[in-house]
């Protein structure tokens, strides 16, 4: 399987989007295309592509066997629409969220219950979008991967395989010292020192035992 470019992801996942949520604007041209690739609702992260790219995505989408043409009634313009469904051998439901995956990024099963809710005529609950993922996870090819839950989550989050490039989440940086014990320590050492200073003490001379022998 075939992996997509993130252009390739935009431009199919705006297609199985606007199929399932705008069929009356279904099939989509070029132009259509660019608007919904732009979009800045739903969409992560937030692009500015022009037709050159969406047309180089569509391009690349077409020799992997994704997209089709679709002639308009007067038959100059060309609309397309995809074909994931048969390609990626995958029913309505996984179609949906993988949608969603491509369009906004990882996911919890919460999430995308509540961004799903457009494509579907029945609500889902998120036991039901777990059974789906985990169904597109055990394929012989998975198509989906559940991400380490990260501290402070109380959900996992999932993201699609189908996209080139997807690097796990970097993981949180370890905290940062307690500035206020190091403060603390800082000021010990500068009383210790001024204590040593008042006993004629040398603390960094070696052959000094310890605070307790002054030098005669």
């Amino acid at each position: 399987m075939e992996s997509l470019s993130p252009e390739e992801a935009r431009v199919l996942g705006c297609l199985v989007e606007k199929e399932r949520t705008t069929p009356e604007y279904y099939p989509l041209t070029v132009n259509a295309l660019v608007a919904a690739c732009n979009q800045k609702t739903n969409r992560h992260p937030v692009v500015e592509y022009d037709d050159l790219t969406v047309e180089r995505a569509l391009r690349s989408l077409d020799s992997k066997g994704l997209i089709g043409l679709a002639r308009s009634s007067g038959g100059r313009t060309t609309k397309y629409l995809h074909r994931a469904e048969d390609t990626y051998e995958i029913d309505n439901e996984q179609l949906a969220i993988l949608a969603v995956l491509l369009l906004r990024g990882p996911q919890t099963p919460g999430e995308l219950r509540g961004r799903t809710e457009r494509y579907f005529d029945v609500a889902k609950t998120p036991e039901a979008i777990e059974i789906v993922l985990d169904d597109l996870m055990a394929r012989a090819i998975p198509l989906v991967h559940r991400l380490p839950r990260a501290p402070g989550q109380k959900e996992n989050r999932y993201r699609t395989l189908l996209v080139e490039g997807l690097e796990e989440p970097a993981q949180p940086a370890a905290p940062p010292p307690n500035n206020s014990l190091v403060d603390r320590v800082t000021l010990l050492e500068r009383q210790l020192r001024v204590l040593a200073g008042s006993l004629d003490i040398d603390l960094d001379d070696p052959s000094t035992d310890g605070p307790g022998r002054a030098s005669e």
